[in-house]
């Protein structure tokens, strides 16, 4: 018997006896294999088989590989295939057969159903690489270089920039237009200014106030204009430190036959020698990035120096204050939970880092956070005010500038601390810490006046039992020496909505800073707690509370 290898690599014009009868049969365009036993002729392809090689092909149009062997690939499914390659200034050619089912180089062979061997480069292969395949005898003798992927990064930049025009216009319509509405506006004032002022100056402060850029501070909320606006002030509803709070008329009307129209706002005055509070505030105040619906919704500042006095002019809330507010109302547990909800997320606002949209924003603690200074919105929701004594947390600020902020709020809402002048000037989070302290016992006093607790008492302040405005010494023997904190008495829990409440307000209120919640802890806590609405004011519900917001005081 004649036995020749399964696979030769030389052309062959003549027929070769082959093991079990099978025959190779060329005819100088392709090869068979004929098998007596199947009758089957299976078709072999012919391609150009050689090592590498050097070569003075420039990878430029049509290139032949000078290769002068053409072998019979071993397997059915197999293509030609040609390599080019080019490292510093040595170029090769390789050319092999290969199944396409099969990587070659770690690369998949693409276009090999092809007539004609295209050259497309592979870009990571450590050089200039340049692969084809094909599925003609021979084919892989002649190759061809394209400019097809610099043709295709071409059509991609054309793609992009023809994406881009519509995106330029419209950039280039919106820039004209605000510049012409500026331009419209500027020339409106200059005629009100002229007319005399009336309502629509204030609307406009108020709006352009709304419209300013996030990151616009200070300046933007300071009425420039020449004309103070026309507030009529009406009666006084608040007193404090620094300042007098009065309700005010906000007039609308430009001529004196029209109908005096006006606006319901507070305005807050400071004396002349209270100028530190009041730049303090309005600069507190002017960040667009304290805006929240649980903040005081701020309008605009005013100096007027006729009657040398600082005005701070913000909306007005008719309900009061919410120390006033539970003087004179019992609340149930929805009005309990809509008034402690708001007033964390409040709280959580201003001591955040971000803005709800995820912009950085620089936090601020309030430092006197107490009942008086949390206002009741007509939907019986809270919003802090009276800023006067907050502080910008800029990481900027160096320890002796936040030292110099001194020991600041009111003594009966003072955490541990700060009555002891020991907060960590080097984190700034301890100033947090000491508002949430705060928090805790402004949740005390809702509900101490909650009808969900059973036998509701007249409103008491936090540690009723000392006089009405108890000094720093004094506070220090209650919480510092004695440990103490408001009673809460254990007819409280019986309500379980109460009960989370109150777990959360004693961790709140932890003598340790650094074992207290987080404001926004205390906020999701409401939130998780908001089916509990449909509770009643039943002192003890049948309904239970999910074992994932169960809070328990291990304390």
């Amino acid at each position: 018997m004649w036995n020749t290898p399964y696979f030769s690599p030389l052309y062959s014009s003549f027929p070769v006896p082959t093991k079990h009868g099978q025959q190779t049969i060329t005819d100088g365009s392709l090869s068979l294999d004929y098998s007596p036993e199947s009758s089957i002729m299976k078709v072999r392809r012919l391609c150009k088989f050689c090592d590498v090689r050097e070569t003075d092909c420039t990878g430029k149009g049509r290139c032949e590989v000078g290769c002068g062997i053409t072998s019979i690939c071993p397997n059915d499914e197999d293509v030609c295939v040609s390599i080019w390659r080019k490292k510093d200034d040595n170029v090769t050619f390789d050319t092999v057969c290969h199944s396409p089912s099969q990587k070659l180089y770690g690369l998949v062979l693409e276009d090999y159903n092809n007539s004609k061997c295209e050259m497309k480069e592979r870009k990571g292969m450590g050089s200039q690489f340049f692969i084809c395949s094909c599925s003609e005898d021979e084919c892989n003798e002649h190759i061809f270089f394209y400019s097809l992927p610099s043709d295709k990064e071409s059509q991609v930049v054309a793609v992009i920039l023809v994406s881009l025009v519509p995106l330029l216009v419209m950039a280039v319509f919106v820039i004209t237009s605000f510049y012409c509405y500026r331009v419209y506006r500027q020339r409106q004032a200059s005629s009100r200014r002229k007319k005399g002022l009336d309502f629509s100056d204030a609307h406009a402060i108020m709006i352009d106030d709304e419209g300013s850029d996030s990151s616009s501070t200070l300046a933007n909320n300071l009425n420039h204009n020449t004309e103070l606006l026309p507030i009529e002030l009406d009666v006084q509803v608040g007193k404090g430190r620094f300042a007098e709070v009065y309700k005010a008329k906000l007039k609308q009307g430009s001529s004196v036959s029209e109908e005096q129209r006006f606006e319901t706002v507070a305005v807050k005055i400071f004396q002349y020698e209270e100028y530190a509070s009041w730049k303090n505030e309005k600069d507190i105040f002017s960040d667009a990035d304290l805006r929240h619906e649980n903040v005081l919704h701020f309008l605009t500042a005013e100096e007027r120096k006729v009657q040398r006095q600082y005005w701070l002019i913000t909306a007005y809330q008719p309900r009061g204050n919410l120390q006033e507010y539970l003087i004179h109302h019992i609340v149930s547990w929805h009005d309990l939970w809509q008034l402690g909800a708001s007033l964390a997320q409040g709280v959580a606002h201003i001591h955040s880092d971000l803005t709800p949209c995820g912009r950085y924003k620089v936090p601020i603690a309030h430092r006197d956070i107490k009942s008086s200074n949390i206002l009741v919105k007509s939907d019986l929701t809270c919003c802090l005010c009276d800023f006067g004594l907050a502080l910008r947390l800029d990481n900027t600020l160096s320890v002796d500038e936040l030292a110099d902020s001194g020991q600041v709020g009111t003594a009966r809402y003072m955490a541990p601390e700060v009555l002891e002048s020991r907060i960590n000037l080097e984190n700034i989070e301890c100033f947090k810490q000491a508002d949430v302290y705060s928090m805790a016992l402004v949740l005390w006093e809702i509900i101490s006046r909650c009808s969900a607790i059973g036998e509701v008492k007249e409103y008491m302040p936090p540690f009723g039992n000392l006089r009405e405005h108890p000094c720093v010494e004094s506070m220090k023997d209650s919480v510092l020496r004695d440990r103490g904190r408001p009673e809460i008495p254990d007819s409280w829990i019986n309500h379980t909505g109460i009960q989370i409440v109150c777990a959360s307000i004693d961790e709140c209120w932890d003598h340790d800073p650094e074992a207290r919640l987080t404001a926004q802890c205390v906020a999701e806590r409401f939130n998780d707690m908001e089916y509990l609405d449909k509770l009643s004011d039943r002192s003890d519900s049948e309904e239970k509370i999910p074992e994932e917001i169960i809070v328990v005081d291990e304390k």
